[in-house]
């Protein structure tokens, strides 16, 4: 068995029995990843145990836009002064619960902000923002450098200067 990351083939991978114990987050990726990807809202990348293709997780990708007074006064002062800054939105990422505990939430994440930064060389992005679906994630998200948001603390932001030092 070999694990890989890559782009959700809804033919090729197996999806039915994943369970990250939030519905929301198994019914996303069952009934709807599948039709973002078609509609070019949101980049679906899978972790897969190959070649059996049972999706073992997942992250979506898509464009964001920052509204720069919400950020810590300290990182927007050193950002160019727009009121809005292109950014990369990691809307979902879920790990099935039997593989909890083995760093594939953390190998996810890593992956993600590795393409959000390779993607800055063809289109800008300021940052890497996410939406943690509670508590558990927004602390997740903390141990890895994820700033909240001055009105909404379960959404968080990572400047893209940070995540450059990580694969420079």
């Amino acid at each position: 068995m070999a694990f890989q990351i890559v782009l959700l083939d809804a033919k090729k991978h197996k999806r039915d029995r994943f369970d990250c114990g939030v519905e929301s987050l198994n019914r996303y990726l069952t009934k709807y990843a599948n039709q973002d990807l078609k509609r070019k809202a949101a980049t679906v990348f899978v972790l897969i145990d190959s070649p059996a293709n049972n999706v073992i997780a997942y992250y979506t990708l898509s464009a964001f836009t920052l509204e720069v007074s919400e950020l810590e006064p300290k990182i927007a002062k050193k950002l160019p002064r727009y009121p809005l800054l292109p950014a990369a939105m990691l809307g979902r990422l879920a790990v099935d619960k039997n593989y909890r505990g083995q760093k594939s939430g953390k190998l996810m994440l890593v992956d993600a902000l590795k393409r959000a930064y390779l993607a800055t060389q063809q289109v800008a992005s300021t940052a890497v923002i996410v939406d943690a679906i509670n508590d558990n994630a927004v602390s997740f998200y903390e141990k890895y450098g994820f700033m909240s948001f001055k009105s909404n603390p379960n959404r968080l932001y990572l400047i893209m200067s940070t995540i450059a030092k990580m694969f420079v």
